[in-house]
């Protein structure tokens, strides 16, 4: 059974690595939803209760999918969702972060029925709005806690002033951003030491580094036509074969160890702190399997010490989005 870990002080309990969802319809490539809905029921199987999705994947169908796929195993599991991302009436992904409080109310609703709920465990803010104080977006979703719409709150890819300005206007369950052997900023920028000194749970995302950190992507042929990973600059030409020399080493320590490279990635992330919990994406049932048995990996000092040395803070070549999105990831 996988472990179970507390988010923040509202006692949000979940198993400690959830299911991303967004691959499921979105930015990855062809997706069937068929092997999606059947990838989500095996996750109910195999223990997991943290399931992330959010309105712009797709957008809309990901919550739909997550809501259908749930039904009566519902009341069982947490569901977080994300909003502020905005889109347009006719469904169009503008491109631009909208946390105004009138947005928000105006989203909360529609969330609640795609997913065929009746309250959303864990609502993020997708992106902190730079138009607008997170006092204010947090403060309209607090409504929505008072309303009985959502259990808890969070933010997603935010500074630690955003969080600790926003948890002191109501409390925060968790912050979700993106962390793993790749990607380790937030034990840099402060964040860590900021849900840590909060007592906020922290949600790591993509602790595969897109995939990157699994040791199954050799060149750009192995990215389907349609990913958004074609236009990520880690997976660029001379960024990509730099970046590929990190997982070599990386595969060298998983093959030391006789688990996968994807395996020791997310155990590494596990071992960062009790209120951590991974969020590896996946629509496949035979990666959500593995992915899933690193729960039961546990690293030993030196194993942790070498994994340190392999991937230090910084040493992935190229942003982790293009430039016009890197304008919403607060530093």
């Amino acid at each position: 059974m996988i472990q179970q870990r507390v988010l923040g002080g509202q006692g949000l309990k979940v198993s400690a690595q959830g299911l991303g969802c967004m691959g499921m319809t979105f930015g990855y490539g062809p997706v069937d939803e068929g092997d999606a809905f059947a990838t989500l029921r095996r996750a109910l199987e195999l223990g997991i209760t943290l399931f992330d999705t959010a309105d712009m994947y797709g957008p809309f169908s990901n919550e739909r999918l997550v809501g259908r796929a749930l039904g009566r195993d519902r009341d069982s599991v947490a569901v977080s969702s994300k909003v502020g991302a905005e889109i347009d009436d006719d469904g169009t992904i503008t491109g631009r972060v909208n946390c105004r409080p009138e947005y928000l109310r105006k989203c909360i609703d529609g969330t609640l029925q795609r997913l065929g709920t009746d309250r959303i465990d864990l609502y993020y803010l997708h992106r902190v709005d730079p138009e607008v104080p997170v006092e204010e977006s947090i403060g309209a979703m607090a409504e929505f806690v008072a309303a009985g719409k959502v259990r808890a709150l969070g933010l997603s890819e935010a500074s630690a002033d955003s969080i600790r300005r926003a948890h002191a206007v109501h409390p925060l369950t968790a912050v979700q951003t993106e962390f793993s052997l790749f990607t380790r900023d937030v034990q840099t920028n402060g964040v860590l030491a900021a849900v840590s000194q909060a007592g906020i749970g922290f949600v790591a995302y993509s602790p595969l580094g897109r995939g990157m950190l699994s040791g199954r992507i050799s060149s750009m042929d192995d990215i389907p036509q349609t990913d958004f990973r074609r236009v990520s600059p880690r997976f660029q030409a001379e960024n990509l074969d730099q970046n590929l020399q990190v997982v070599h080493k990386i595969a060298q320590l998983a093959r030391e160890k006789e688990v996968t490279p994807a395996q020791l990635a997310i155990a590494w992330v596990l071992a960062q702190g009790e209120n951590v919990v991974a969020l590896p994406g996946t629509k496949r049932q035979s990666y959500l399997e593995e992915n899933v048995a690193a729960c039961g990996v546990r690293l030993t000092a030196q194993e942790l010490a070498a994994l340190n040395n392999a991937a230090p803070p910084g040493v992935a070549a190229g942003d982790r989005y293009p430039a016009s999105m890197m304008l919403y990831v607060e530093k």
